[in-house]
């Protein structure tokens, strides 16, 4: 994996997973971040991730390698190379209790192996990513199923929004959002990511304490 400098996270993108969890659509891209030793590989091999900590949710996403810095006037194509899909993992009880306090939720979306990423391939474009569509199957049951179409605010809205206020450049990985169907995880779960036809990635979830 080429190396990452900033890891940026859209949350509720999709208008049916904000209503799946109760959050209402934002008004403007809702961002937060990952720490880079979240990264791990979807190869084939076993992810571990922590027990006893409450359910641990997947949020299959389109994630995006920016190659050069983005500035005012550009499109999306012009900096963007190669994309992946990913897992934005979140232990979910965790969250709702630093949500109740109103503190950061790092705790709960930068733990280590939360940011799980596929094989990159190279970026067909926006118009050509809007031609298909991504899943993740579950123990071979499909639980989500996404297109980019479906984004409350589509990658040029995210990427002028993220490189006014916190920069964008070569190197920084963009998880884009998730659609509906997130859900908890169980230790030996096996994870397959589709794009289209293809499966680009796929682990076997192990949770120790």
């Amino acid at each position: 994996m080429a190396e990452i400098r900033n890891i940026y996270c859209v949350g509720r993108n999709y208008r049916l997973h904000a209503a799946e969890l109760g959050n209402d659509v934002p008004t403007s891209p809702f961002l937060f971040s990952k720490p880079t030793h979240a990264l791990v590989a979807a190869d084939g091999g076993e992810i571990v991730l922590p027990a006893g900590q409450g359910e641990i949710h997947h949020e299959l996403e389109l994630v995006v390698h920016v190659s050069k810095p983005f500035e005012p006037g550009m499109k999306v194509d012009e900096v963007v190379d190669s994309f992946s899909l990913g897992l934005d993992l979140t232990l979910r009880d965790v969250q709702s209790e630093l949500k109740k306090k109103g503190h950061p939720w790092l705790r709960a979306k930068g733990f280590k192996n939360s940011a799980v990423m596929t094989a990159a391939r190279p970026f067909p474009g926006v118009e050509g990513a809007l031609q298909t569509q991504f899943k993740m199957l579950k123990n071979g049951v499909e639980v989500q199923r996404g297109n980019i179409g479906d984004m409350v605010f589509d990658l040029q809205a995210l990427f002028e929004f993220t490189a006014e206020h916190f920069g964008l450049g070569a190197g920084d990985l963009m998880f884009t959002g998730t659609p509906a169907g997130v859900g908890p995880l169980a230790d030996g779960d096996e994870l397959e990511m589709y794009w289209g036809d293809e499966r680009l990635g796929s682990c076997t979830i192990r949770l120790r304490s």
